[in-house]
């Protein structure tokens, strides 16, 4: 019988779709090995199945167990950067993050908890949402040291101070963030902001304390080269967490998301600048809003399990630069 489960100081694999076939076996993050805990990993796979952040549109709870169906079709090479993550760095899924559906605060506790404990292997974390909340206790439990730089893929700011009277939610993340010393505005670039807004206040504080914001027409017009250019000056080598809201990209590419805006980066797009981010300090990422119940068919997890894909190759090419003292 084939036993695919790891085993301690041997190199983590995935399961080769070349031998068993994609259909076949349990589902896991890009068919690697499930750990129960992130000890001896270099790079955790995790999913944070909550949505009690949401506003309008629910689901993304469902999230990581789509994308851990659609991430069977991921094979193990990057073939623009050529980065193999599994041969530079142990990678195992080490499974969902704890929450209580009945309870919003309790559970935003837990993901904290389950984050801090990933730190503490001194893993790094690459992630599935769960609505854009989740980013918030991630970013809580691995931010150890001041403040971190961030690279925000969004089609919305996520800076508002409250929503519905609540203060922590899906559209608030980046706000508290930066009031909690967590993530340092001035290295922090906002990309394809477009959406309709409430007010103009909606994006304006962004700018006020000093984070790049890069709307989706000033993308248009910089260009993907540019704007690369742009993240490495703005973030140079801070310690750098990467955030991908699937409605950064356009609803072609991502139906089932809560708040779909037209106009939108094109997965194109989205690979050649995160293929772009190679060379910078990486500390962990994560892809969050995919909602299967409003695309049953798959299309947008398969796109969210592709960006969990490049974001992990340059996590693990950072990783790996920072184990050989690079």
């Amino acid at each position: 019988m084939n036993d695919h489960s790891p085993r301690l100081n041997e190199p983590l694999r995935p399961i080769d779709s070349a031998i068993v076939p994609r259909f076949a076996h349990l589902a896991t993050f890009m068919r690697t090995p499930y750990r129960p805990t992130a000890a001896g990993l270099d790079i955790a796979l995790a999913g944070v199945p909550f949505d009690l952040g949401s506003t309008n549109r629910d689901g993304p709870r469902h999230g990581p167990a789509q994308i851990r169906e659609m991430s069977r079709l991921i094979r193990q090479v990057n073939p623009t950067t050529r980065v193999a993550p599994f041969d530079l760095c142990q990678v195992a899924d080490v499974g969902d993050a704890p929450v209580n559906p009945l309870d919003a605060a309790g559970s935003i506790e837990k993901i904290t908890e389950f984050f801090s404990e990933i730190a503490k292997a001194g893993a790094a974390p690459v992630s599935v949402g769960g609505d854009h909340t989740v980013t918030l206790p991630i970013l809580r439990g691995i931010v150890k040291n001041g403040p971190v730089a961030c690279v925000h893929f969004d089609a919305h700011a996520d800076t508002l101070d409250e929503l519905l009277g609540s203060r922590i939610n899906h559209a608030t993340p980046f706000r508290r963030a930066v009031e909690e010393g967590i993530i340092d505005p001035k290295r922090t670039v906002q990309i394809g902001l477009r959406g309709t807004r409430y007010s103009d206040d909606d994006i304006q504080y962004g700018y006020d304390v000093g984070m790049r914001v890069i709307t989706m027409d000033d993308f248009d017009e910089m260009g993907r080269k540019e704007v690369v250019q742009e993240i490495h000056r703005v973030v140079g080598q801070h310690p750098t967490y990467v955030t991908f809201d699937i409605d950064g990209l356009d609803p072609v590419f991502c139906p089932g998301t809560g708040a779909p805006e037209p106009g939108g980066l094109t997965m194109r797009d989205a690979q050649v600048v995160l293929r772009g981010l190679m060379g910078l300090n990486l500390i962990g990422g994560d892809v969050c809003e995919v909602s299967p119940p409003l695309d049953p068919q798959g299309h947008t997890a398969l796109n969210g399990a592709n960006l969990m894909f490049e974001i992990l190759c340059i996590v693990a090419d950072s990783v790996a630069r920072r184990k050989a003292g690079r």
